[in-house]
């Protein structure tokens, strides 16, 4: 069965998600929001630095409703929830990228969501931009101990290269190092991972007492020079670790954590690994490193070409839930409710 698709944006994770949609055999695009204006009545294939596609993408939405699609891959940033209950009310599947899991950040919102659901037969996955698949990995990993104390899941990167101011500051980037609201900023630029401690308290069908955020910083000695015509000054953030706590009486029972760096100037010095680090503490403990290397026959020409490797572990959990979805029933879907999600349709083949 082929799943017919519409993307929504084509920013940095929606241009992976397009090549992704592409390459596919099980999917088929059939049409496309954008944003900005500079990117209507242009080719799919174009703003996504592939061949033509013969898909115009367009900022009607109305028109792509009237498409019918089988599901929407959203992958805005932040989720609009006029746009979202729209969508799901006229009876069309999303799978998203935004900062969207169990929806509860959303508060109101959220029975806006459900609502809309309900009332289009409709379901709604986030995968989430951590990217979300982390969690799952997990829970399935969690899966092999008999008694399980803690689980601990640790991501780490150096971002210097990655050219995204407007998703970075909201997280304390760039903030002067003494500034006093800075644990606060943090706190709000990285909620998500509130929803994916949620999530992974509910595969272990635990009640939290309280869901805690710390952070810690690190300053640039020098003026840092960056990607997207961005520049941190001196004495401001340019490296930081937050850590999101679930609590049970008293005990931390899951850690998600995320240390990002920046620059070779920081004050203290971090060490930085690449990759993943999950910790399932109980009988066994059981720890596994999870890092991405490009394949044999990867090129690249610039930086940014390697940071598309990263920007596809973000959109790829979405693009493989797309048949689990449409079959789920209507509502919010997490991880914890779909099936095993299969990877279709991406096999490498000699001809296709």
């Amino acid at each position: 069965m082929t799943y017919r698709v519409v993307q929504w944006t084509t920013g940095n994770v929606g241009r992976k998600s397009v090549h992704a949609i592409m390459a596919n055999t099980d999917l088929e695009l059939v049409g496309c929001f954008a944003w900005s204006p500079d990117k209507v009545g242009r080719d799919v294939g174009e703003l996504c630095g592939i061949d033509p596609v013969g898909v115009i993408a367009t900022d009607d939405v109305d028109a792509l409703l009237a498409l019918r699609p089988d599901c929407v891959v959203y992958n805005p940033m932040f989720a609009d929830v006029d746009t979202l209950t729209s969508i799901l009310g006229a009876g069309i599947n999303v799978v998203t990228t935004s900062e969207f899991i169990t929806g509860s950040r959303l508060e109101g919102d959220r029975t806006r969501i459900i609502e809309a659901c309900e009332r289009g037969e409709a379901t709604i996955f986030g995968s989430e931009i951590n990217p979300g698949f982390i969690q799952l990995f997990a829970v399935v990993t969690a899966g092999i101990s008999d008694r399980v104390d803690r689980v601990s899941i640790v991501e780490s990167f150096d971002t210097t290269i990655y050219a995204s101011p407007a998703t970075e500051i909201p997280m304390g980037f760039g903030y002067p190092i003494d500034h006093p609201g800075l644990s606060a900023v943090t706190e709000h630029g990285s909620g998500i991972f509130r929803e994916a401690v949620q999530l992974v308290a509910q595969a272990f069908d635990a009640e939290l007492d309280e869901i805690l955020c710390t952070a810690t910083y690190a300053e640039t000695t020098e003026d840092l020079r960056l990607p997207g015509d961005w520049t941190i000054a001196a004495g401001c953030v340019a490296g930081i670790d937050v850590r999101w706590s679930g609590i049970v009486g008293g005990r931390e029972i899951i850690e998600i954590r995320g240390v990002w760096t920046k620059g070779q100037t920081l004050r203290p010095v971090w060490s930085t690994d690449l990759g993943y680090t999950i910790t399932v503490e109980g009988r066994p403990t059981i720890r596994s490193t999870l890092s991405f290397e490009p394949p044999p026959d990867f090129t690249a020409e610039t930086l940014g070409d390697f940071v598309k490797l990263g920007l596809t572990i973000t959109a790829m959990p979405a693009i493989t839930a797309i048949p689990a979805v449409i079959a789920a029933p209507a509502g919010i879907a997490t991880y914890n409710d779909l099936p095993l999600l299969l990877p279709r349709g991406v096999l490498a083949a000699a001809e296709r």
